[in-house]
């Protein structure tokens, strides 16, 4: 498949059949964009084929890409405490992202790689392995952190400090799907809670008001699935 990253699509990598370990085994190779050129490696979606939700990210981040797995540093640990104050199991959500590759930049060499924003048309091009997933799971709901993973969704015309919270009934990849949009869970929140964080990075009232505001909204997702 040499040159299929020039299309920005996945879907020539993407199997027909097959639960989600087949995806995952697929998703490894994928070279449907130029963001598998630099990231460690594919980071595929984590959680049961039965889980009721599913929470859609951006795209992985510095641990994520070492470790191979979604929301294992400081955002997924903040995550996972929301999710439990809001009254959803972490073990019962499935977790990925729109864009399956860590897109970063380097100051200098060997200098921490610093996060970058994917464009919408590398999180076009991850697009089929998302509705791969979706497939699969078919989850009775959808949540989108962040304004990133809601353009992927929903356009580049989302907004997600305008519907924060709410629940949204849209068409997402040729399904009919249910959403609660809320922000994505940020690094140095998660830093800060623990106690590893400059205080400058966030003042303590903002940090706890940002995370009532993310457990306010997941409890909306949790009542929409009771």
């Amino acid at each position: 498949m040499a040159g299929t990253e020039d299309a920005y699509t996945a879907e020539p990598f993407v199997p027909k059949r097959g639960g989600l370990p087949a995806l995952r085994k697929a998703a490894a190779d994928c070279r449907g964009c130029p963001l598998h050129r630099d990231a460690t490696q594919t980071v595929f979606g984590a959680g049961k084929a039965t889980a009721r939700v599913m929470l859609i990210g951006e795209q992985p981040g510095d641990q994520e890409d070492r470790q191979g797995e979604p929301f294992v540093g400081p955002a997924g640990g903040l995550l996972d405490r929301a999710l439990a104050d809001a009254g959803i199991d972490p073990a019962d959500a499935y977790v990925t992202n729109a864009v399956k590759h860590f897109k970063f930049t380097r100051a200098e060499p060997r200098k921490r790689r610093i996060h970058k924003a994917p464009t919408l048309r590398e999180m076009t091009a991850c697009g089929p392995w998302l509705a791969a997933e979706l497939a699969r799971v078919e989850p009775e709901l959808i949540v989108v952190l962040g304004a990133t993973a809601g353009k992927a969704l929903l356009g580049s015309s989302f907004r997600v400090t305008q519907v924060r919270g709410t629940v949204l009934e849209e068409e997402i990849h040729g399904r009919p799907e249910r959403l609660v949009p809320t922000v994505h869970p940020p690094p140095a929140l998660g830093f800060a809670r623990a106690g590893r964080c400059p205080q400058a990075v966030l003042r303590a009232e903002d940090r706890d008001g940002a995370y009532r505001g993310l457990v306010s909204d997941l409890r909306v997702a949790a009542q929409t699935l009771t």
